[in-house]
């Protein structure tokens, strides 16, 4: 059997990259009768046949899998979020961080049009940079143009799977152009037959972008916490999950417990207050939905 990566799925057909083929397959019966789907990002094995198709018979272990988008074995996620134009949120960036935290996907932060901001706003900008940096998480500050800040984000792409997650008009589009002119070609012609925004592809992609991979679909189309229960909630703080250890309880959820020692950082100024006001919110928005059945 060869052994190769799903890098694109399209009409019931996987492509998978083995070497420098590519390879059009088919997924084994035993997969539907199991109720599993191949995913872009799978390591599969597979028989080849003649004139490059071949079937895949066996699914690798994934690490982790998203659903919207569907996609397997992430590495990374790079998350945009603009310092205006759309204004910095940093109630949606924590909700981005929390939902790529829950599948054990490293972040990365990029605070887009960092040109555009002016004198009134930029220390706030710079006061949310120090608050993430703190919290665990790389940050880099992008402009219009600026090539030292793709270097370093093209330079951490080498050997991974990576996503791109922001809300519309931050500048995922301008940024992936950049990195990759191919990746905003494609999304573009996509979105215009579709007369939809871009980056609504029907399908998930990965191209082979300074060492890695780039999925082509950035993004996720649902931010809800469906999946996630209130005992997976601290882990997805990094800062939290660094002082657990001094809580009385274990298993604290550091809302109402006494002696937490997430609450005694956040009132020492060691946890940020705006982190963790967005961790109670979240907490509650999870403890009180509807059950599903």
């Amino acid at each position: 059997m060869a052994i190769g990566k799903i890098i694109k799925s399209i009409s019931g057909f996987y492509y998978v990259l083995s070497g420098e083929t590519l390879y059009q397959c088919k997924g084994r019966g035993i997969f539907r009768k199991r109720k599993v789907t191949p995913l872009v990002g799978d390591v599969v094995e597979f028989e080849e046949s003649n004139q490059g198709e071949g079937s895949i018979h066996t699914i690798h272990d994934r690490k982790n899998e998203l659903i919207r988008p569907p996609i397997a074995n992430v590495d990374q996620a790079i998350i945009v979020t603009s310092a205006i134009q759309p204004e910095f949120n940093p109630l949606l960036l924590d909700r981005f961080l929390v939902l790529i935290e829950s599948k054990n996907i490293q972040p990365l932060i990029i605070i887009s049009k960092m040109d555009e901001v002016d004198d009134a706003h930029f220390q706030d900008i710079m006061d949310y940079r120090e608050i993430y940096e703190a919290a665990g998480y790389p940050v880099v500050l992008s402009a219009t143009n600026d090539q030292e800040g793709i270097e370093r984000i093209t330079s951490l792409l080498e050997g991974k799977i990576t996503v791109i997650a922001g809300q519309s008009g931050v500048g995922k589009s301008s940024l992936l152009n950049v990195i990759d002119p191919r990746l905003s070609i494609e999304t573009n012609e996509i979105s215009t037959s579709l007369g939809r925004g871009k980056h609504t592809t029907r399908h998930v992609e990965l191209y082979e972008v300074s060492g890695g991979f780039v999925a082509d679909t950035p993004g996720f189309s649902s931010l809800d916490f469906d999946g996630l229960e209130s005992e997976d909630l601290p882990s997805c703080f990094p800062e939290f999950e660094a002082v657990k250890h001094e809580c009385k309880f274990r298993g604290c959820l550091h809302n109402k417990e006494p002696k937490c020692a997430v609450k005694d950082y956040v009132e020492s100024g060691y946890i940020a207050r705006r982190r963790y006001q967005h961790y109670l919110q979240f907490l509650e928005e999870i403890q009180t939905r509807k059950p599903r059945y």
